[in-house]
């Protein structure tokens, strides 16, 4: 057990018969309107939650039926009601459903009261929350800036610097690179911050990954270095689709976006052993999968999670419980979860892939309940320790230890790339056996995109 823990804490052209990527619908959350629907939402939800849900559905409903008139004045008197949603967020679909009816004067008074809410809450557009984060940001931000000069006490300055360090390196990590554009989705401003920042258009991207870490991955010191990693991997996507297609290309390829999810508490060394935070990880992710699904309902886009370490577990324990299906899922360093086998795992046609770097005292260790990389899981080897790239002959780097495998130039970051995009058949799997598979599948000829 020490050694396993004391590893967490470390942290040219393709040829034209590239088999081209494929997409699989995704299968999309059902739930009913909020104002019509309270009492249904309050039946599924766990009873410690019942009055919350109760509570959001409530207001919803509210909101539908006031006028435009009356809303500023509601919305001054339900200040705590509104805030108890991201407590005991609403259904996407309800909020959706909602947020469609509203006419844009009521949209402009809410993400103007209460930008904190809007941001935060599954089944708003993404666009919207986007605005409504940076609104709460620059309004932290400031806000933070008058107690610090006016705050009496060295430990309350201390504070207050370290918060506004924090929400300054939010700020710097939302500076668009190349031209691609990323939104702020997610904000949680409170001294646990969490923040997800997307590198691309998450409403109309046909290739959605989502990037979990795991322990000591904190917004105010690493939310720059992690979207730089969803970044480095929307690159990467978008030129392998371009290599993919072609002349057909056009100059243009199908969209990507990746997450640079920090949508929960991750844990340090004094609670690595303990669930708590992995769970309640896996809640905020699956809030997050389940509003994607909602939002791109009509289009659905291939839908892909990446975790690591600790939020390989967290990830784990959300795609256990039915609630959401993705159609890929790779796990780095796995400590494990509950679940025994990819059959437990609500991931498409067995799409799961198991990433293990030499020196990784993490893998094989089973440290929450199961293997990923046993054979008798059933997960697909995914190669991490480097090689001859067989499509494109570049030389890819390894990753070695726990804290290796989003290293930029590495086999992990190519194979990740892949199976983002449905390109699974063409990662490499690390064994030298395989060799040869790698280089045939690589050449098999490849369906059109359409």
């Amino acid at each position: 057990m020490t050694s396993v823990v004391a590893g967490m804490t470390g942290v040219s052209v393709l040829p034209a018969d590239i088999p081209a990527p494929t997409t699989y619908s995704v299968v999309s959350s059902t739930s009913s309107w909020a104002g019509d629907a309270t009492d249904s939402a309050v039946g599924d939800a766990p009873a410690g939650q019942a009055s919350g849900v109760a509570a959001s559905g409530a207001i919803l409903g509210s909101l539908s039926r006031l006028s435009a008139a009356d809303l500023p004045a509601f919305l001054q008197s339900h200040r705590s009601d509104l805030d108890r949603m991201l407590v005991d967020p609403p259904k996407a679909g309800d909020m959706s459903g909602v947020w469609r009816l509203l006419d844009p004067v009521k949209q402009a008074a809410l993400l103007k009261a209460a930008p904190h809410v809007i941001g935060n809450l599954e089944g708003i557009p993404y666009a919207v929350r986007g605005r409504a984060n940076v609104i709460d940001l620059k309004r932290t931000i400031a806000d933070t800036e008058d107690k610090l000069a006016t705050g009496d006490g060295r430990a309350v300055r201390i504070e207050l610097q370290r918060k506004l360090e924090t929400l300054g390196n939010v700020e710097k990590a939302l500076t668009r690179r190349d031209g691609v554009k990323r939104t702020l989705v997610s904000l949680d401003t409170s001294d646990d911050a969490r923040a997800s920042i997307v590198i691309g258009d998450l409403a109309t991207a046909k290739y959605v990954s989502v990037l979990v870490p795991g322990m000591y991955m904190s917004v105010g010191e690493q939310i720059e270095d992690w979207a730089k990693t969803a970044q480095n991997l929307y690159d990467q996507q978008t030129d392998w689709l371009r290599r993919a297609l072609g002349p057909r290309s056009g100059g243009g390829t199908p969209g990507v976006a990746t997450v640079a999810w920090i949508g929960y508490q991750t844990p340090v060394l004094m609670n690595i052993g303990g669930m708590k935070l992995a769970t309640e990880g896996a809640d905020s992710l699956e809030r997050t999968l389940e509003g994607i699904q909602s939002l791109r309902q009509a289009d659905p886009p291939y839908l892909s999670v990446f975790a690591h370490s600790y939020g390989s577990t967290a990830a784990l324990l959300a795609l256990e419980r039915g609630s959401v299906t993705v159609d890929s899922l790779a796990l780095l360093g796995s400590p494990g979860s509950d679940a025994q086998s990819v059959s437990e795992l609500s991931v498409r046609a067995g799409n799961v892939y198991v990433g293990q770097a030499g020196l990784d005292p993490v893998v094989h260790s089973a440290f929450f309940g199961s293997d990923p990389g046993s054979p008798s899981y059933g997960a697909k080897p995914m190669g991490v320790n480097g090689g001859v790239d067989p499509i494109t002959g570049l030389e890819l780097g390894g990753s070695s230890g726990h804290n290796e495998y989003f290293t930029a130039g590495t086999e992990c970051m190519r194979n990740l790339a892949l199976i983002g995009i449905g390109l699974g058949r063409l990662v490499m799997s690390g064994d030298a056996d395989a060799a040869t598979q790698d280089s045939q599948a690589a050449s098999q000829p490849a369906p059109r995109i359409n």
